[in-house]
């Protein structure tokens, strides 16, 4: 009976997400909270470090909400980091002012089957806290909003881990996966099994929608790609599939260049980021018609501001226009970004 049907959703960002071309296209930005803002500075200066401010659910509800507050964006995603599954998972892990995370590298075969995924809920329960308390300050002040949860996808996670820190390569883990696929994949298995049950732990906790970041997924070949950054992901969304029926995901595999259309056809994803490097143009004749896209402002180009970031934004628009799509950056919004930039941009694409 069509009343017993779930009804469809009202907020723009969902819409679009479930296939319809929604225009103007919802909006928004990767790192939307953080260090450009004033409030978000404040807020920082007085946290202590960075994994006290992501475990802080006030302090880190706070800062998830400020772009909402200041810009208006029709999604807000989590205040958190994709290494938040590691540090849950008893690795050693620090942020270090200039070189960015800090990690006890994973060195031993022992050392990867000790990790055990079923404590991960229990030691993050701050951030499903301040999950809740998100979407609570959003039915009050913004009740059009979507709330995003999120995790790092298993191979760009992977590769923090056995590195212990960032790297223009990631020698140890890239190595690692040719050398001994077995213990790799082990550590990918883990991952898997961690990533669900966090996942799981955010929309209960009230997340709307989910993404997964696979930041380095482009440094891959073709085969390693499939097998490390396709297989898990399509692994995962089936868990979140029985797990949390109607909750959509988007798929961000950062660099992923043609392999994009690989991902989208295979991941099970409801929608794939392209990153700054992609040709709207090409992704939207390679990614079904039906599937949602989302990106991909370069971030320089919000830092310039004026006539380079209207060019720039009403070609990203013109290439979507049509299509399920939601606006965003092709990577983070970096610190040296003008607030009045982000205002700028969010004009442009109400008046598209």
């Amino acid at each position: 009976m069509d009343s017993d049907r779930p009804a469809a959703p009202t907020k723009p960002f969902l819409r679009a997400l479930g296939g319809e071309a929604v225009w103007p296209p919802p909006a928004w930005l990767m790192r939307q909270a953080g260090r450009y803002l004033p409030e978000y500075r404040e807020v920082r200066a007085g946290a202590g470090d960075f994994i006290s401010l992501c475990t802080t659910p006030p302090l880190a509800a706070e800062v998830t909400l400020q772009p909402i507050r200041r810009y208006g964006m029709e999604a807000a995603i989590l205040f958190s980091d994709i290494l938040m599954i590691p540090w849950a998972l008893g690795q050693p892990l620090r942020f270090a002012e200039g070189e960015g995370p800090l990690l006890e590298p994973l060195r031993t075969a022992e050392a990867i089957t000790a990790l055990d995924p079923s404590v991960v809920v229990a030691r993050a329960a701050p951030i499903f806290e301040t999950v809740a308390r998100v979407r609570e300050g959003l039915a009050a002040e913004a009740p059009r909003t979507t709330l995003i949860g999120f995790a790092g996808g298993c191979f760009t996670v992977a590769c923090y881990m056995l590195e212990g820190k960032g790297s223009k390569e990631f020698p140890a883990a890239r190595g690692l996966a040719y050398s001994d696929p077995a213990l790799f994949g082990r550590l990918i298995r883990t991952l898997q099994d961690a990533t669900v049950e966090y996942l799981v732990a955010q929309v209960e906790a009230g997340a709307e929608s989910l993404m997964i970041f696979d930041s380095w997924a482009g440094m891959l070949s073709p085969g390693q790609f499939r097998r490390w950054v396709i297989e898990p992901t399509a692994a995962i969304t089936r868990a979140l599939r029985k797990r949390c029926p109607g909750v959509p995901l988007i798929g961000f595999p950062r660099l992923a260049g043609p392999l994009l259309a690989d991902y989208a056809a295979r991941a099970g994803v409801d929608a794939t980021a392209m990153d700054t490097s992609m040709d709207p143009r090409w992704a939207a004749q390679a990614v079904p018609a039906t599937m949602a896209l989302q990106g991909n402002l370069d971030p320089l180009a919000l830092v310039a501001g004026g006539a380079a970031l209207e060019a720039e934004t009403r070609s990203i628009l013109a290439a979507m226009r049509g299509r399920p799509f939601v606006f965003n950056l092709g990577h983070g919004i970096v610190p040296q970004t003008p607030p009045e930039h982000v205002t700028q941009l969010m004009r442009i694409l109400r008046s598209a």
